[in-house]
């Protein structure tokens, strides 16, 4: 086992997770994610797709306590307290991404045997990313991941 893997064990055995960050490359966006909340807490592990380091940083943290400490999200609903005083959408991410999005998940659970949502935030003006008055960049910088994919989007 390499060191990363290590520390990964030791921050899910001490935290309830790992976070794993992936740089934005090109144009495709940045994101980040939990790894081993499916494991401590039996809940799905969170990916967050399209902001900076820091802030998705915090907001899988969030999501890692909130959980830890019994609450309960539902898919498709909206809930605050992630990102400034937007509201955000609880979506279940098709497993079809989880080879592009969520390798070491896929690394800790031996395969895709286990359950990932996405953290879906509006834009600064509260449009949600579906929605007709999104740009296209804010469209692409946040793929929605609840729908299987249709290519390999990450390594084409």
């Amino acid at each position: 086992m390499d060191p990363g893997e290590q520390k990964a064990l030791r921050d899910i055995e001490q935290y309830g997770c790992h976070v794993i960050h992936v740089l934005a490359e090109g144009d495709l966006p940045p994101f980040s994610y939990s790894v081993g909340i499916e494991q401590t807490s039996g809940v799905a592990e969170l990916i967050v797709i399209g902001l900076k380091q820091e802030l998705a940083h915090s907001i899988v943290n969030t999501y890692n306590n909130r959980v830890r400490d019994g609450k309960q999200f539902e898919i498709g609903r909206t809930y605050p307290g992630f990102v400034g005083g937007f509201e955000c959408e609880i979506r279940a991410v098709d497993p079809s991404h989880y080879h592009d999005y969520l390798g070491w998940c896929r690394w800790l659970y031996r395969g895709n045997n286990f359950k990932a949502v996405q953290l879906v935030y509006p834009d600064t003006k509260g449009v949600w990313p579906w929605e007709a008055g999104a740009s296209v960049w804010f469209r692409q910088w946040q793929p929605l991941l609840d729908k299987p994919a249709a290519r390999n989007e990450r390594n084409n």
